[in-house]
C-alpha cells in the first residue's frame, strides 16, 4: 500500500490557468456548432442548393484536415519560440479563422451551384485556419500534468466553457440568421468576433501554462501515421469516438429540419439546443465522479447509452409532441455531456501512456490525427443526411420561393436525425468495451502520480 507520505507529488495546475485554457474552447465549440447546425440548412433553404450537393460542400473541405492537421501537429511538436511550442500556431489561427468564417456566410448574391462553389472555397480556407489553432490547443491538455485524474479536472473546466459556447452559439446564431441572406451575413460577422475574442484570450492566458512532458517528435508525416497505427489504445479510442462524432454530427445537422418539419416550428432549433447544452453546464462534476468510480470506460458506456435512448425516443416526436421531443433531447444532452468530457480526457491518457512506453513526445501527432478524424467524421454526418434528403425528394428553396416538402422528405428528415445517430451510438458502445487503457494500466506504466490508500 502506498501512503500519502511516499506518493509522488502531483503536478497541480492552478485554477487560473485551467480557466485560461478553458476559455479557448469557446472558439472550438462555437466553430463546431454553428456550421454543423446551420451550414447544410443555409444552403438547402436559403441558397437553393440541392441537398446532396450541399452535403458534399459541408463535407469535402474537411477531407483536407486529414493532411493539414497531422502536419500542424508535427510542426508544433518541433516549434521552439519565446511563446512556446503551441501558442504561435494558436495565434495564427486566431487571426485567420474569424475572417474566413465570416466570409463563408457573406458571399455575393448567388444561388444554386455558383453559391455552392463559393461556400466550398471559403469553407476550405476556414478548415485550414481552424487546424492552425485546434491541433496545438488540444495538445496542451496532455502536457500540463501527468496525473490521470488531474487531466479530468482540467478538462472539466474546459467543458464548462464548451457548454457555455454551445449554449450561446446554438441559441444566438439561429436567432440572428433567421431565414434570409442578410441575417446569415450578420450571424457570420457576430460569430467571427466571438471566435477572435476567445482565441486571442486563450493565447494570452496560457502564457504560463506548465509543460511536464518533453521528448522527441516523429521525424515525418509517414512516421506519424505509423505511430498511430501501432498504438492500440489510440486506435480503439479513435474508432469509438468516430462513431460518437458521426452520431452527434448527424443529429446536429438534422436539428433545423427536425424543428421545421417534425415540430413545425423553425424557432424550436434554439430551444432544442438549450436542452442539449444545459446538461453540459451542470453535469460535469457528476461525470467526473462517475469516471472515478467506474473508470472512464464505464462512464463512457453510460453516456453513450443515454444518447442512444434519447435519439430513439425522439423518433416518436411527431405523434407525442414538442414537449416530449424536448424531454428526449434533454436525455441526449446528459449523455453527450459525459461523452464530451471523457473523449478528451481519454485522449490525454493515451498521449501520456504513449510517451511512457515510447519515450517520444507525440502529443501533436495524436491530436493532429484526432482533430482530422473529428472534423471529417462530424461533417460526414451532414453529408449522409444531405444524401438521405436528396434521395427522399427534398426540394431545395430560397426565402423568396418557399416550397411544400413531400411526405417522404419529411420522414427522411425525422429518421435521418434520430435513428441514424442512434445506430452509430450503438456501434460506439460495442467499441468502448474494447478500450483497455484504465487507471490501473497507466499506473503500471508509471504514469499515475496520485496517492492511493
Amino acid at each position: 500500500m502506498v501512503t500519502p507520505a511516499s506518493a509522488p507529488a502531483v503536478v497541480t495546475v492552478p485554477r487560473s490557468m485551467r480557466i485560461g485554457y478553458g476559455v479557448g474552447s469557446v472558439s472550438t465549440a462555437t466553430f463546431s456548432t454553428v456550421p454543423g447546425l446551420l451550414l447544410l440548412f443555409y444552403m438547402t433553404n436559403v441558397l437553393a442548393v440541392p441537398a446532396w450537393i450541399a452535403g458534399l460542400v459541408a463535407f469535402l473541405p474537411k477531407i483536407w484536415d486529414v493532411v493539414v492537421n497531422p502536419w500542424v501537429g508535427q510542426r508544433s511538436d518541433r516549434t521552439v519560440s519565446r511563446f512556446g511550442a503551441r501558442r504561435p500556431w494558436m495565434l495564427a489561427g486566431a487571426i485567420a479563422l474569424p475572417v474566413t468564417f465570416a466570409a463563408t456566410f457573406a458571399g455575393p448574391p448567388l444561388t444554386g451551384l455558383p453559391a455552392a462553389a463559393y461556400v466550398a472555397f471559403c469553407y476550405f480556407l476556414t478548415a485550414t485556419a481552424y487546424a492552425l489553432y485546434e491541433v496545438p490547443y488540444k495538445a496542451m491538455a496532455a502536457e500540463m500534468t501527468d496525473d490521470y485524474h488531474e487531466r479530468s479536472s482540467i478538462l472539466q473546466w474546459k467543458m464548462v466553457f464548451v457548454g457555455l459556447a454551445i449554449l450561446l452559439s446554438g441559441a444566438v446564431a439561429p436567432a440572428i440568421a433567421g431565414t434570409d441572406v442578410s441575417g446569415y451575413r450578420l450571424m457570420g460577422l457576430v460569430i467571427g468576433v466571438v471566435l477572435f475574442g476567445s482565441m486571442i484570450a486563450a493565447f494570452l492566458l496560457t502564457a504560463r501554462i506548465p509543460v511536464v512532458t518533453r521528448a522527441e517528435s516523429e521525424p515525418s508525416i509517414k512516421a506519424q501515421f505509423a505511430a498511430a497505427r501501432t498504438s492500440r489504445p489510440f486506435m480503439v479510442l479513435l474508432g469509438l469516438s468516430c462513431a460518437q462524432m458521426f452520431a452527434a454530427g448527424t443529429l446536429l445537422a438534422g436539428a433545423p429540419y427536425f424543428a421545421t418539419y417534425t415540430l413545425d416550428n423553425p424557432a424550436a432549433t434554439t430551444t432544442l439546443f438549450l436542452c442539449v447544452v444545459g446538461p453540459l453546464l451542470v453535469t460535469m462534476p457528476g461525470w467526473v465522479r462517475l469516471s472515478r468510480r467506474y473508470d472512464k470506460r464505464g462512464a463512457m458506456v453510460l453516456g453513450s447509452a443515454l444518447f442512444l435512448a434519447g435519439t430513439v425516443a425522439m423518433a416518436f416526436s411527431a405523434q407525442l409532441g414538442a414537449v416530449y421531443a424536448h424531454a428526449c433531447v434533454l436525455v441526449v444532452g446528459i449523455g453527450y455531456a459525459g461523452l464530451q468530457l471523457l473523449q478528451f480526457s481519454m485522449l490525454s491518457d493515451v498521449i501520456v501512456y504513449d510517451a511512457a512506453v515510447t519515450g517520444k513526445r507525440r502529443a501533436g501527432v495524436f491530436t493532429g490525427l484526432w482533430t482530422a478524424a473529428e472534423t471529417v467524421v462530424f461533417a460526414f454526418g451532414a453529408l449522409v443526411l444531405g444524401w438521405i434528403l436528396g434521395v427522399s425528394g427534398f426540394v431545395e428553396s430560397d426565402p423568396k420561393t418557399p416550397v411544400e416538402q413531400p411526405e417522404s422528405a419529411i420522414q427522411a428528415a425525422l429518421y435521418g436525425s434520430t435513428l441514424i445517430p442512434a445506430l452509430f451510438m450503438g456501434v460506439a458502445i460495442v467499441l468502448t468495451l474494447r478500450y483497455t487503457l484504465t487507471a490501473a494500466k497507466l499506473r503500471e506504466a508509471g504514469q499515475l502520480k496520485s496517492a492511493e490508500a
